[in-house]
């Protein structure tokens, strides 16, 4: 009841292989900047059709960029600390809670300036934005154990980073490649840090066990 979801093999695996994809797309991404840091092939061709399809609704890009906004992460993050607390779950409520904010201050204070990408006058790549909602719904979904709510958050958070995207896009917070780059650092980052917290709390268990067993 108090503990954590246990990794099989293959599922170790495929959490190990996430780690490796994600922060590789992250490190590989920087290699297609221009000298200058700014925008690649790949930016302007995601750009280009969001512009034209929405530059002539005023307000949508505002309206699309609220599920990245701290006011709507931050309660979502604490309602979700919240649910596993009350289910009795108090590591993966603590996880639920700390992991989240540690990816996004690893990348204000790591990550954005290894990469040093200026826009405007603040550094970003990776989105720090981007960070926080993926990093959310990724600490979820690594520790809820229902496949219905793992479905319904993926979904969600899709749906949101996509929405958010385009309105970050298109008020020009970020470029497509700043995102991409916040997605990819958030899943690697969590997934690390979730397995870290995973070994140190089965620590305790597997001594336990080993002793039982002389």
């Amino acid at each position: 009841m108090f503990g954590l979801p246990q990794d099989t093999r293959l599922g170790g695996q495929l959490r190990l292989a996430g780690i490796v994809v994600s922060a590789a797309i992250t490190g590989l991404v920087p290699l297609t900047f221009p000298p200058d840091g700014g925008a690649t092939a790949f930016d302007r061709a995601v750009a280009r059709p969001i512009h034209s399809a929405f530059d002539a609704r005023p307000g949508i890009y505002q309206a699309l960029v609220v599920p990245s906004n701290g006011y709507i992460l931050l309660p979502l993050l604490l309602l979700a600390g919240a649910w596993f607390g009350y289910r009795g779950q108090w590591r993966r409520a603590a996880i639920m809670v700390v992991v989240p904010e540690l990816a996004l201050g690893l990348n204000a204070l790591l990550w954005k300036p290894l990469w040093d990408r200026h826009l405007h006058d603040y550094l970003a790549y990776p989105s720090g934005h981007t960070v926080h909602l993926v990093a959310i719904a990724t600490a979820f979904i690594v520790l809820v154990d229902s496949m219905r709510a793992q479905l319904i958050a993926f979904t969600v958070a899709l749906v949101a980073m996509l929405a958010a995207a385009v309105g970050m896009i298109g008020l020009d917070y970020h470029l497509p490649t700043d995102i991409v780059g916040g997605a990819t650092i958030a899943i690697a980052t969590v997934l690390t840090l979730c397995w870290a917290a995973q070994a140190l709390f089965d620590r305790p268990r597997r001594r336990a066990e080993q002793h039982s067993t002389q």
